[in-house]
């Protein structure tokens, strides 16, 4: 009977050790099937707002050149205090949208995409009348172009969404200021002769 006794004693320490071992097995397991999984997602933010974020930079330097050129080069005043506050909001924009980026892993530009670029040129060759005009008319079409892009992502929760919609209300002021800026300048010039651009510098 004590032989018996022993064995059914050693068996069932056996078989609750092995229990215990098993569970420990078990559940660090599953704790890093879940780990990887969590980490996974949290380093992979989503391409297309990595892709605005970056553009959104891009564009707010590109506002940033054109707007201090226009405080250089323009005529009118109303065209030099639409570049000040150009200047002024896309400034601030960027400090924000530069967070963004290091959010979504993002390395920041340090300057315009080369179109933008080339838009600059083409501004910086014109003066007088002529400049403010084309200054007019390109930031009407860069601010609709602007809108429909940050519409378009502020649908979105991440980082990169909640920058585009924060953003949104300033685009838009600046579209409306720039349309009328746009018809006060081709007012002035349907009443005067065309300027002549030979003197472009």
């Amino acid at each position: 009977m004590r032989i018996s006794m022993t064995a059914v004693g050693v068996t069932a320490v056996l078989a609750l050790a092995a229990s215990a071992a098993q569970a420990q097995q078990t559940s660090p397991t599953n704790q890093m099937q879940k780990q990887p999984s969590q980490t996974q997602s949290q380093a992979q933010p989503d391409k297309d707002s990595q892709k605005f974020i970056k553009a959104a930079i891009e564009g707010n330097l590109a506002e940033i050149d054109v707007g201090k050129l226009a405080q250089e080069k323009g005529q009118s005043p109303a065209v030099k205090q639409f570049a000040d506050m150009l200047v002024k909001d896309h400034s601030e924009a960027n400090v924000k949208a530069q967070e963004v980026a290091g959010q979504l892993k993002v390395e920041p530009p340090t300057g315009s995409s080369i179109m933008q670029k080339a838009t600059y040129t083409k501004l910086k060759l014109l003066s007088g009348a002529t400049f403010d005009s084309s200054f007019a008319n390109t930031m009407v079409s860069d601010h609709e172009s602007d809108i429909k892009e940050y519409q378009k992502e502020a649908q979105k929760s991440d980082a990169a969404g909640k920058y585009a919609k924060a953003a949104l209300p300033t685009l838009q002021k600046h579209l409306q200021e720039a349309q009328k800026l746009q018809k006060e300048l081709e007012t002035k010039t349907s009443g005067n002769p065309k300027p002549s651009t030979s003197g472009a510098k």
